[in-house]
């Protein structure tokens, strides 16, 4: 979709972006410490030339005076109760204790400038990124299965800066804003939380929830906003997978009816499993590709595809196996699945 027809974003709803900056309280925390050694720092000399000054109340001056008149100077509030008399503690007062007066100045400013240049700073990545994004894919939930889709989509090629995760737990966002993604805190089926995510402009959609019901409503409000977007859906029981489908999801994983499977298959038939697994494992082995027919293999019969073993063609949104007449010989329009293995001499588009 075109920007300038895009809703505008509502706010309030927050975005983490990925960053490597140490955050604003970090740099607070830093220069109080920074203000405190300083008035530590002219209460020793205070101390260490005690006799060079004079205390109105009587006595002689002690830790506490010297810390006391450390912070008053300093901070240029300057009761005049303690005072240097003698040429020495002047001289220190003019030479120690005034660049440190304007350095603490200096630490009070400058927090207060960083603290709202760091706010406009986030603001400005934020209208960015909602400017620039385009194609990306969004992860709603950042649980087991959201950091395998995230994980698999790494491994696919896709760059950390394609992947946006929406998550309304607030340690699962931060561990997927650590991981380099950005990250929209809030509840992915709402509207609002959505379109922060820039969800009219995203070409997929991953629902992995921990919840089914939660699933179909993320489902049903991704739809809703983006009728282009392929939107893959995980539900825990499959009596649920058809309401995913009438929602609008193009593929339904049943996480729990697909480990049951694999569990059954092992006690028969350990090695198929392991066939599977290293189909699933994206970083080696055999793995599973679908790419539009090129013109060069249009008319040619399924079988004699170069550099994959063929098991499947899509044509018209309809899958055809290998072993379906339909799909004997390639059509324009045909995208292929097959089989071929990473690190081979070719692989498919």
């Amino acid at each position: 979709m075109a920007a300038e027809t895009d809703p505008p974003a509502p706010a309030g709803v927050p975005i983490q972006l990925p960053r490597a900056e140490p955050r604003p309280l970090a740099a607070l925390v830093r220069r109080v410490l920074m203000a405190f050694g300083l008035i530590l720092a002219v209460a020793v000399v205070v101390l260490l030339d005690r006799g060079g000054y004079v205390d109105d109340a009587g006595g002689r001056i002690s830790f506490l005076d010297a810390v006391y008149y450390a912070s008053v100077t300093v901070t240029t509030t300057g009761y005049g109760d303690i005072t240097p008399v003698t040429d020495r503690a002047r001289l220190l007062t003019t030479l120690l204790v005034t660049p440190a007066r304007i350095l603490f100045l200096l630490l009070l400013v400058g927090t207060t400038v960083e603290l709202l240049t760091e706010r406009w700073r986030e603001a400005f990545r934020r209208n960015r990124w909602r400017s620039a994004v385009r194609d990306h894919y969004i992860i709603c939930g950042y649980g087991t299965k959201g950091r395998s889709a995230a994980r698999a989509l790494r491994e696919d090629g896709i760059e950390r800066d394609r992947i946006v995760v929406v998550e309304r737990n607030r340690d699962a966002a931060e561990e997927a804003a650590a991981a380099g993604y950005t990250v929209v805190i809030g509840d992915a089926s709402r509207v609002a939380v959505l379109r922060q995510a820039s969800i009219e402009r995203a070409c997929a959609v991953v629902v992995a929830p921990h919840k089914d019901d939660a699933a179909v409503l993320t489902t049903l409000t991704a739809r809703e906003l983006n009728p282009d977007a392929t939107i893959v859906s995980a539900v825990r029981e499959d009596e649920n997978a058809h309401l995913l489908r009438q929602s609008g999801a193009d593929s339904v994983i049943t996480s729990s009816e697909a480990s049951g499977r694999l569990l059954g298959l092992a006690t028969r038939n350990p090695r198929l499993v392991q066939v599977v697994e290293d189909l699933l494992n994206s970083g080696e082995g055999l793995a599973l590709s679908e790419r539009e027919c090129s013109s060069e293999e249009v008319g040619r019969p399924v079988a004699d595809v170069p550099g994959q073993l063929t098991v499947g063609v899509v044509r018209g949104g309809e899958m055809l196996r290998f072993d379906d007449p339909r799909a004997r010989l390639l059509e324009a329009g045909d995208r292929v699945v097959g089989l071929w293995t990473r690190g081979g001499p070719r692989r498919p588009g």
